[in-house]
This record gives C-alpha cells, sequence and structure tokens, in this order.
C-alpha cells in the first residue's frame, strides 16, 4: 500500500534519512521505533504529502484513503465533542452538513419559491447519506468517544472547554471514526487513562486496515504491532514480531556485530604489528607491501550503534520511620461532589502503593492532600518523622524557570554538586552534549518531565509521590527510570497508566471505585490475576 524507495532527507544540518527503504503493506501492524529526534514524525509527514524526500521516492496506493493523528491537534472550539469528531468521518460528515443546511431552508418562510427544487436535492442527499450510514454516525462517534473515557456532558459540551489532552483524544476519534484504509498514529497512547488504553488496544487489534504508530507504551506495542520498523542513523531497518521480539533481535544483532567488529580490529592490530616489526627489512619488503594492499581493500566493519541510556544510581535516601503516612478519617468534596467520606490509609516504610480508579475517582486528589497540595475537608494527613517528600505532578513542569538553561536549572537546584557529577545526572535523564544549553522554555514536555524528575532525584527523598510520571518519557528513558526506581528503598505512592511501570514497581493495590476502596496485598501483577481486569473501570 505504502512504499519509501531509497529515501533521503535532510532537516537543516541533520540527515534523517540516506537511501532508507521499507513498506506498509495491506492490513499490517507495524511499531515505528527509533531515538527522539531520529524522523519518526518526519517519515508520517513524507507519507501523507506533508514534506517532500530530498531523493528517493514515496509511492502510496491509488484510491488509499490515509488517517494521520498527530501531536498537534490545532485549533478546536465552537462545535461539541460530537460534531468535531463526526467531522472527520469523510464524505459522509459533509454530506451531513448538506443535509443540514437543506433542513434550515425548507424551514426558512424566505425560500419558499426554492420550496420544489430544495425537496428534490433532500431527497437525493438523504438518500446518499442513509446509503453512507450516515445515521449511525453519530451513535458510532459516541461510541468512540465512550470508549476514551468522554462523558456524555463532555460528549455534547463545546470542544473549545476542554484540556489540551482531551482534545488530543477528541482528534484520535476523529481517526477511528473514520476508519481509513491507513491509519498513522504518533503517539496515540499519550494523555489516555488505563481503561481507554485498554479501549483503544482492542479497537485497533479488530481494525482491518494497514496501522503504523509510534508509542512510548512497550506493552501496548506488543499487544498490536506484528512488524517493527526502526529509524537508526538515517536507516529503515524492518523486523518481524512485537516489540519485545524486536529487542531481542536488536541486541543479539549488536552482540554480533561487536564480535565481527573484535575480530576483525585483532586481526588488523596483528597484521599492523607485524608491518611495523618487517618494513625496514630489505628481505620481507614484497610481505610488507602485499600486506599493506591487503589491508588497503578490506572493508571495514563498524562497531555497533549503541542507545543504551546511561543508568542513574540513586544515592542512598535518609532511613524514615515506619510510618511514612497516615490518613485519618479524611473526608473531601469539590462542590456537591464527594470524593473521599471518612477514608482511613496509611503507607509504612518500603511499601510501593499503586493507586488505581477510574477518571474522578480521586487519585490525583489523594497524591496531593499527601503531599500537602490540598486539604481535606476534615479529618487528618500525618507525615511520619524524618520522612523526607518528593512530589512528582503535572503543573511541576509549569515551576522550570524559561530563562535557565537545562545546566542552569540543575547547578540553580544543587550548588553544591560538581559539574562532573550534574554532567551525568542531565545525561542519565537524556540531556547531552547541546542539549544541556537549552533554554527551559523551548523544552518539549518530555524533556521538562525529565529535568524535573532529574532535579528531583539527586538528592532523593525517603518518600516519592508521582503522579504519571511516565506521561512524556521516551522508552528508553521509561527504562531507566524503572531501574532505577526497582533499587531505591524508600516508600513510593504513585499513579500511572503503563502497565509496564505499575507490574515492575508496586508491591500494594489501592483501588479507588464507587462501591469503595479495597486494598491488595502484592503489586499490579497479583492484583489482575486476583480480579481478572487490568483497571477497575473494566469490570463488568
Amino acid at each position: 500500500m505504502i512504499h519509501l524507495d531509497n529515501i533521503s532527507k535532510h532537516n537543516g544540518h541533520q540527515i534523517l534519512f540516506v537511501e532508507a527503504s521499507a513498506a506498509l503493506l495491506r492490513g499490517e501492524k507495524v511499531g515505528l521505533v527509533g531515538p527522539n529526534g531520529a524522523g519518526k514524525t518526519t517519515l508520517f509527514r513524507l507519507i501523507t504529502g506533508q514534506d517532500q524526500a530530498d531523493e528517493g521516492q514515496v509511492s502510496v496506493d491509488r484510491n488509499t484513503t490515509i488517517g494521520y493523528f498527530s501531536q498537534d491537534v490545532g485549533e478546536m472550539e465552537g462545535k461539541s465533542a460530537v460534531a468535531e469528531v463526526m467531522d472527520g468521518a469523510g464524505p459522509v460528515s459533509e454530506i451531513a452538513a448538506e443535509l443540514a443546511g437543506l433542513e434550515a431552508a425548507l424551514a426558512d418562510p424566505g425560500r419558499a419559491d426554492e420550496m420544489e427544487a430544495l425537496i428534490e436535492r433532500y431527497g437525493e442527499v438523504q438518500s446518499r447519506f442513509e446509503e453512507l450510514g450516515g445515521y449511525a454516525l453519530e451513535g458510532r462517534a459516541r461510541e468512540v468517544l465512550d470508549g476514551l473515557s468522554f462523558t456524555q456532558e463532555m460528549m455534547d459540551g463545546d470542544v473549545g472547554n476542554l484540556s489540551g489532552g482531551w482534545k488530543m483524544r477528541v482528534a484520535l476519534a476523529r481517526i477511528l471514526l473514520m476508519r481509513p484504509d491507513v491509519m498513522l498514529l504518533d503517539e496515540p497512547s499519550n494523555h489516555l487513562d488505563i481503561e481507554s488504553l485498554i479501549w483503544l488496544e482492542e479497537f485497533l487489534k479488530g481494525y482491518e486496515g494497514a496501522l503504523m504508530m509510534t508509542s512510548h507504551d512497550r506493552e501496548f506495542m506488543n499487544r498490536i504491532v506484528t512488524k517493527i520498523v526502526e529509524i537508526d542513523g538515517g536507516v529503515l531497518t524492518t523486523y518481524s514480531g512485537d516489540y519485545e521480539f524486536y529487542e531481542g533481535q536488536r541486541a543479539q544483532k549488536e552482540k554480533q556485530q561487536q564480535a565481527q567488529f573484535d575480530r576483525q580490529q585483532a586481526m588488523l592490530a596483528k597484521e599492523l604489528r607485524f608491518i611495523e616489526r618487517f618494513k625496514a627489512r630489505a628481505s620481507h619488503a614484497a610481505q610488507v607491501q602485499s600486506r599493506v594492499k591487503t589491508l588497503e581493500k578490506i572493508e571495514r566493519v563498524e562497531p555497533p550503534k549503541r542507545r543504551q541510556s546511561v543508568l542513574f544510581e540513586f544515592p542512598s535516601a535518609p532511613r524514615s520511620g515506619e510510618d511514612v503516612a497516615t490518613l485519618k478519617g479524611v473526608h473531601k468534596s469539590y462542590g456537591s461532589r464527594s470524593i473521599y467520606d471518612g477514608f482511613d490509609f496509611q503507607v509504612r516504610r518500603r511499601e510501593r502503593w499503586c493507586v488505581m480508579g477510574i477518571n474522578g475517582a480521586g487519585k490525583s486528589t489523594l497524591l496531593k492532600l499527601i503531599a500537602g497540595a490540598s486539604e481535606p475537608d476534615r479529618g487528618t494527613v500525618s507525615i511520619g518523622p524524618s520522612v523526607k517528600m518528593g512530589y512528582f505532578a503535572q503543573h511541576a513542569m509549569d515551576l522550570l524557570d524559561g530563562d535557565l538553561t537545562v545546566f542552569e536549572s540543575l547547578e540553580h537546584a544543587f550548588p553544591q554538586a560538581g559539574q562532573g557529577s550534574l554532567r551525568t545526572l542531565a545525561g542519565c535523564f537524556g540531556f547531552s552534549g547541546d542539549d544541556v544549553e537549552k533554554k527551559c522554555r523551548v523544552l518539549s514536555g518530555g524533556e521538562k518531565a525529565r529535568l524535573v524528575m532529574a532535579q528531583m532525584l539527586f538528592d532523593p527523598p525517603n518518600f516519592l509521590v508521582l503522579d504519571e510520571p511516565t506521561n512524556h518519557l521516551d522508552l528508553m528513558t521509561k527504562e531507566m527510570l524503572i531501574k532505577a526506581l526497582a533499587e531505591y528503598e524508600g516508600a513510593m505512592l504513585f499513579v500511572s497508566h503503563d502497565r509496564h511501570f505499575l507490574a515492575a514497581l508496586s508491591n500494594r493495590v489501592l483501588e479507588l471505585t464507587p462501591e469503595g476502596v479495597h486494598q491488595y496485598g502484592g503489586g499490579y501483577t497479583e492484583y489482575v490475576e486476583r480480579t481478572g481486569q487490568e483497571a477497575p473501570g473494566l469490570r463488568s
């Protein structure tokens, strides 16, 4: 359906693709992977014709419809979320608009003299609308929005009143409703709660068209894709299998290439030693010349490109007391909506609680109460002796000083630290080379999240309160964070929609449901086994 043949592409001085080739075939589900800045979004733009290759050819089969979801959703206002989603449904949405216009014209007394022509046209348009399943369109649009966790009020309210994250869901719903021949999805798993993520998983599994997507959620990728296209160093390499299989294949390939490189280096060193030793002896001149010529002709094996991020090691956190945080008889309401009513909860040393619950269940509210960012209406929240808390919330990213560079921010936070240790810290969190000189105001959401996390973990607290810490992190940074937190000895309370993160780090589960609060010993994996569901909102 889509073929990329020997494409080359420069972006300023940066070379993105060099004679790269790949294909997306009918019905295939492909994961597009590669380090940040490798050119994943550029590849989508080349396929959709928003960008042009410098050399080579991008060909799309005739009459192929493409739906492209990107992180740049544009302006949305003045319509309901349902209307905005229906507008993306291709020809049927245009016919729906004409039908609405004709209905208004038929009700207009000033156009009585056109009535015959209007009625005739209305019949034609209505027939075409029915043929295309137009009357089922609104139902389908609401079904998709419901799957993405919209309430009826949100569906019917002005889309302009929604936050950026919810507008992203509207833009995604437009593509899903459209059901094009090909879907290009750039980070569709961002901004979704776990229930929406699992619903989207099922939707995409049942989608019969071709799919190419990027995602920083490995579990999501593993369950959907059957092929990986990797962008690395300007080259596109295709692997059969899911993300986990790709990781294993890539590691094996890297190991083989390293062994090949080491063997060749040993052989070259041996030959060079012979040349050095005998180059001055006339008796060995012919042998030396022969070996020099042989070496000149040998095709050099390149060492493998290493993409491992630097592992961040926690300095030891000071030990806290056994009781880290205690809530007694906590009541909390927002207007007429009661979130907590006489809630008791305790976090003890070395416990790692993940908090589960649908949107509005009170997950972030609980974290705010414990972090002191919100007060209970009644009841008490107490933090234990010797507890040093680190609180990561999405709004923390807005508190960065836009005029400081990444490195200046770290220096400002840790004036006593040496430059070397701060550069190592920056490198662990994905800031290398000139990246440390970027001003905070120009950082992406992911870069801001990494910087806030670096500041929080360099002088480690013994109690981490984390609200969606992986939201903007790429796969490699996420893996580094999981490995680092696995060694962390303090207490944790966190909310995340990333199932790999939940399974790797939790040893307790707090489930918030309309029927009440449930506590589970054992981590997320045990919770799934016991309840038979990956999230509370999925219970039948």
